[in-house]
């Protein structure tokens, strides 16, 4: 399949270094009284613990167990819908990265710790035959962790998360190299303040489709350490998972958000996209890719019944 030359808008979710921190999209003053944030009050966990810096929260205790792996900069709070979806028939182990909502920050190598530590959680816990949910970077990780775990992980569901950056398959390592650097550096360098426009800027235009959720979501992601995201970006953009997507065992369903006005934009339609990323996981052995639509990156947020429908159907298949 002829590689992409526009990026779709996985690209920037995961990159966002590339969101302009100077968007003239910038963080509006905050009113007197502001009204509580929709996603700030999250669920009281039955137990919370640390593995590794990462932090754990249990929801729920019978069933086969989920863990739910957030992407980048962003908490446990995105995963509240799920949480309500599905803690009473399952075992639920929502994770936060070190570096994401206010969490202490990242280690040098980020992604690789948090991919131990996820390994570590089904060992500890053993975890039986655990599904993997995972959201942008969360899903490159679940895929990860899949490739590293065959015979112990029973399930991948993959919400807008792929095991190569979109758009940068073809690039010779060295080339992917000197990206992630630049883009580790120009992160590290971001104040709060041009943090948080960013994120704004980014929820309002790649996140999610509603305004009001983009802003709310922004000031909880707001809370993570630049330089972390940037750690983890970078880190992300390193990794070509590809080689060793023939070795996982479980099944594996990726969901892809569409929403028209940015397909348009980008001269994609839903079907090239699912297509597209059919291609990038080419040597799966049991896959299934589902569209959902309209949605953008944070698919769980904009559609919640469509992609809680789309997972208890593939749990249901297991």
């Amino acid at each position: 399949m002829k590689t992409c030359t526009r990026l779709p808008a996985f690209v920037v979710a995961i990159l966002v270094a590339l969101v302009s921190a100077g968007s003239s999209r910038a963080a509006e003053p905050a009113p007197a009284a502001p009204p509580a944030n929709r996603f700030a009050a999250t669920l009281a966990p039955a137990e919370h613990f640390e593995i590794d810096g990462v932090l754990v929260e249990r929801h729920g205790s019978k069933g086969r167990p989920l863990i739910l792996i957030p992407g980048l900069a962003t908490g446990g709070w995105v995963w509240q819908e799920t949480v309500r979806a599905f803690s009473a028939d399952h075992a639920v182990y929502v994770l936060t990265l070190p570096g994401f909502d206010g969490r202490p920050a990242a280690p040098a190598n980020a992604f690789a710790a948090s991919r131990a530590a996820v390994a570590k959680l089904i060992e500890q816990r053993r975890l039986d035959k655990p599904v993997i949910v995972g959201h942008s970077l969360g899903a490159t990780m679940a895929i990860a962790v899949a490739e590293d775990k065959p015979a112990q992980v029973g399930g991948v569901v993959a919400i807008d998360g792929l095991p190569v950056m979109p758009g940068t398959e073809a690039l010779p390592p060295a080339e992917r190299s000197r990206y992630a650097a630049g883009m580790k550096a120009r992160l590290a360098g971001q104040t709060p303040a041009a943090f948080a426009a960013q994120q704004q800027g980014y929820m309002r235009t790649i996140g999610v489709m509603d305004m009001g959720k983009a802003d709310d979501i922004a000031k909880l992601t707001g809370r993570s350490d630049p330089a972390s995201v940037g750690q983890y970006a970078a880190d992300d953009l390193e990794l070509d998972l590809r080689p060793g997507l023939k070795d996982i065992q479980a099944p594996v369903l990726v969901i892809s958000p569409y929403f028209d006005a940015d397909g348009g934009q980008q001269g994609l339609t839903a079907n090239a996209k699912a297509d597209y990323y059919r291609a990038l996981m080419q040597g799966t052995p049991k896959l299934e890719v589902v569209t959902v639509a309209p949605a953008r990156h944070f698919a769980m947020i904009d559609q919640p019944q469509a992609v809680n429908d789309a997972i208890r159907k593939y749990l249901g298949a297991l």
